[in-house]
């Protein structure tokens, strides 16, 4: 009787970490997930800009006002919070931004979108209940900005930079950010 238990629960424990090793192995190659990881760089003036953040794609689904919604903070991305790194002090919108690493957050509306810099970096996108893991105790900037329709459908979520700031594209709108 005792052998039997024995084995039943050495099988279960070579199971369970077989099971284990398998979902970490998934979790390691973030390029196999749904919303695969990308990075924008580019510079504005002396600055450096990165975007790191994670690309969904549209898959048919009505995105602004439903999958994401209006007046509330989304993690403009998928996954891990969006980060946003400049080496140099910028101007975003007029308002300055020191040199360093920060989530980025938004508030999309249809009309007017908040852009949001936090400092608490590194923080998975969103809680169990689904809200973002903003704590806005610790945003250094917001902005707003004016949507655009964007020139062409984009699939998936895209960050652009250039000399004007940065610019994200997703679905039929374009929201650009203007940097100096």
């Amino acid at each position: 009787m005792k052998k039997i238990s024995i084995r039943k629960g050495v099988g279960l424990m070579l199971a369970a970490v077989m099971m284990f090793s398998f979902v970490r192995a998934q979790d390691g190659d973030k390029s196999k997930r749904p919303s695969p990881p990308a990075t924008a760089v580019g510079k504005v003036d002396n600055a450096n800009i990165a975007i790191i953040y994670s690309s969904p794609s549209v898959k048919g689904r009505q995105i602004w006002g439903s999958l994401v919604p209006y007046d509330k903070v989304w993690r403009a991305g998928a996954n891990e919070a969006t980060i946003f790194t400049t080496d140099q002090d910028i101007k975003v919108e007029g308002k300055t931004l020191h040199a360093g690493k920060y989530s980025l957050y938004a508030i999309p509306g249809q009309s007017e979108w908040t852009i949001i810099f936090n400092s608490q970096t590194g923080q998975w996108g969103i809680q169990h209940s689904g809200e973002t893991t903003e704590d806005p105790s610790k945003d250094v900037l917001r902005v707003k900005v004016k949507p655009q329709k964007s020139d062409s459908m984009n699939e998936q979520l895209t960050y652009t930079i250039d000399d004007r700031g940065f610019a994200l594209l997703w679905e039929n709108l374009k929201i650009p950010v203007s940097v100096k």
